[in-house]
C-alpha cells in the first residue's frame, strides 16, 4: 500500500514512547511523541520544515526564544531554520505528532527513553517505508 492511513489520534494517544517513526515518504514523515511531566524535546534547529499537533496534555512551544502556552488541540508549525523545543510543564504526559518535511529520522526507529534518543545517531539514511 502506498501512503500512510490510521487513526493518527488511537495512535498518538496509545504510544508510550519518546519517539516513533510510523511512516517515512521521499519528502515527509510522520513521528508520535510521548514526553512525560517536566520532559522536553530538547532545543534543537533544523534545516526542514515540522508541524506538531498535541492530542493530550499541556506545556510550551519555544521558537527562536519566544514562549507559547499550548495544550489539547494546538499545533505548531516550525519553518526551517527556527530555533524551537517543546516542554512537557504540565502533571501528565504529553502526547503528540509531528510531521517532518523532509524525513528526519531514520525509518521504522523507535526511542523508548529521550535518553535513549539522545545517544542514537539515527537521521534520516534516504530508505523509506515503501
Amino acid at each position: 500500500m502506498k501512503g500512510y492511513i490510521g487513526d493518527i489520534e488511537k495512535e498518538t494517544k496509545e504510544n508510550n514512547n519518546f519517539r516513533k517513526v510510523l511512516y517515512t515518504a521521499k519528502n515527509s514523515q510522520l513521528v508520535v511523541m510521548s514526553i512525560n511531566p517536566g520532559e522536553e524535546i530538547g532545543e534543537e534547529v533544523h534545516d526542514l520544515d515540522q508541524f506538531i499537533r498535541i492530542e493530550d496534555g499541556r506545556g510550551k512551544a519555544v521558537l527562536d526564544d519566544v514562549e507559547h502556552e499550548i495544550e489539547d488541540d494546538y499545533a505548531v508549525v516550525i519553518p526551517a531554520g527556527t530555533k524551537h523545543n517543546v516542554i512537557n510543564t504540565g502533571d501528565e504526559v504529553m502526547k503528540l505528532y509531528t510531521v517532518y518535511s523532509p524525513p528526519e529520522h531514520r525509518d521504522g526507529v523507535v526511542h523508548k527513553t529521550r535518553e535513549e534518543a539522545m545517544e542514537d545517531e539515527e537521521h534520516f539514511d534516504g530508505n523509506t517505508t515503501e
